[in-house]
C-alpha cells in the first residue's frame, strides 16, 4: 500500500522529472515585462484602494452585550461606505474603523455610531481619530519596511552565495511585489498595514524558494564545470521541482482556508499571500533562474 501511495504522489509531484523550463523562458520573460508595465500603470493612474490605516479616520473601541461582529457590520455598513470591524482580544471588545478626514467630521461620526447600534453594546471604550498626516506616515514607513526588507536581503543572498544570484534574487522580488500590487489595484482590494505584513511575508516566502534552487545550481556548478547553462539550470529547477510544489500546493491550502472561513477582517491579508505565493514560486523557476543568464561567474562561460 505504502509503495501505491508513493508512487501516486511521484505521478503528481514527479521526483525525477525533466522539465525543459529555460525553453520558454523568453515567452515566460515576455509575460512578465507586460505585466509589471501594466502593474506600474494601474498604480499611478488608478492607485490602490488604501484602507482607513493609510487614509485617516476614527477608531472606536466597543464591548458587545447580546450581538455579535457579523451584526454591527450589517448595521455599520448601511450608513457607512467605509467600515472595518475586528474583534480585538476576545468575541465581546470589538474595533470599528471608519473613513473620515477632519477632527470635527470624527465627533459627528462618533456621536452617529454610538446611536445606531447603543442598544448592541455595554461599553463604548475609546475612540481615536488617525489625521491624514499620521495615515500618510505610516504609508511611507511600511513602504520603507519593503524596501529596506528587499535590501536586507540582497545583502544577505550576496554573502551567502555571490551577488549574481543577490542581483537576480531582488529583480525577482521587485517582479514579485509589482505585481501583486497591480492586482490588488486592479481588483480594489484594501490595502492596509496588513497588506503591508502580507507583502513582507510574499518576499520572505520567494526567497525562500529562490534559495532552494540556487543551491542546487551552485551545487551543480561545481559538479558539472563543462555543462551548458541552460542544461544545468534546468536541471537545477528539475532537481527541486517537487519540493517547490509541495510546499506551495500547503502553502495554498492554508491561505484557501484563511480566505474562505477567516471572516471579512482577514481576507484581504489572505488575498494577498495567495495572489504573493503563486506569482512567488512563478518568479523563483522564470524570473530568478534565467536572470543568472545576464552574468558570467564561472571562467568557461568567457570561452
Amino acid at each position: 500500500r505504502n509503495n501505491f501511495v508513493m508512487f501516486g504522489l511521484n505521478k503528481i509531484i514527479p521526483t525525477n522529472s525533466n522539465y525543459q523550463f529555460m525553453n520558454i523562458r523568453n515567452m515566460m520573460l515576455y509575460i512578465s515585462v507586460s505585466l509589471v508595465i501594466i502593474s506600474l500603470l494601474l498604480l499611478i493612474f488608478k492607485g490602490l484602494n488604501l484602507g482607513i490605516d493609510f487614509k485617516g479616520g476614527t477608531l472606536i473601541e466597543v464591548r458587545t452585550q447580546n450581538s455579535d461582529i457579523s451584526e454591527l457590520r450589517k448595521i455599520l455598513n448601511y450608513s457607512f461606505n467605509d467600515v472595518s470591524l475586528q474583534e480585538f482580544g476576545d468575541s465581546e471588545t470589538i474595533i470599528i474603523r471608519l473613513q473620515n478626514e477632519s477632527n470635527l467630521e470624527s465627533i459627528t461620526t462618533i456621536n452617529k455610531v454610538k446611536e445606531l447600534i447603543s442598544d448592541k453594546i455595554s461599553e463604548f471604550r475609546r475612540s481615536e481619530f488617525v489625521g491624514p498626516t499620521i495615515s500618510e506616515e505610516l504609508l511611507r514607513k511600511g513602504l520603507q519596511a519593503i524596501s529596506l526588507a528587499l535590501f536586507a536581503i540582497l545583502i544577505y543572498i550576496w554573502f551567502r552565495f555571490e551577488w549574481q544570484f543577490g542581483i537576480s534574487i531582488l529583480i525577482a522580488l521587485i517582479h514579485d511585489v509589482l505585481i501583486t500590487l497591480g492586482i490588488l489595484s486592479i481588483l480594489s482590494i484594501d490595502f492596509s498595514l496588513s497588506s503591508i505584513a502580507a507583502m513582507l511575508t510574499i518576499v520572505g516566502y520567494s526567497v525562500n524558494d529562490s534559495v532552494v534552487i540556487f543551491d542546487r545550481v551552485r551545487e551543480n556548478l561545481r559538479k558539472y564545470k563543462k555543462l551548458d547553462l541552460i542544461e544545468l539550470f534546468n536541471m537545477s529547477i528539475n532537481n527541486t521541482l517537487s519540493r517547490t510544489i509541495m510546499t506551495s500546493m500547503t502553502t495554498l491550502l492554508a491561505l484557501l482556508s484563511l480566505f474562505i472561513f477567516g471572516g471579512e477582517v482577514i481576507q484581504p491579508f489572505a488575498f494577498t499571500m495567495i495572489i504573493g505565493v503563486i506569482i512567488g514560486t512563478y518568479s523563483s523557476i522564470w524570473i530568478a533562474v534565467p536572470s543568472l543568464l545576464l552574468f558570467k561567474f564561472r571562467p568557461q562561460d568567457d570561452e
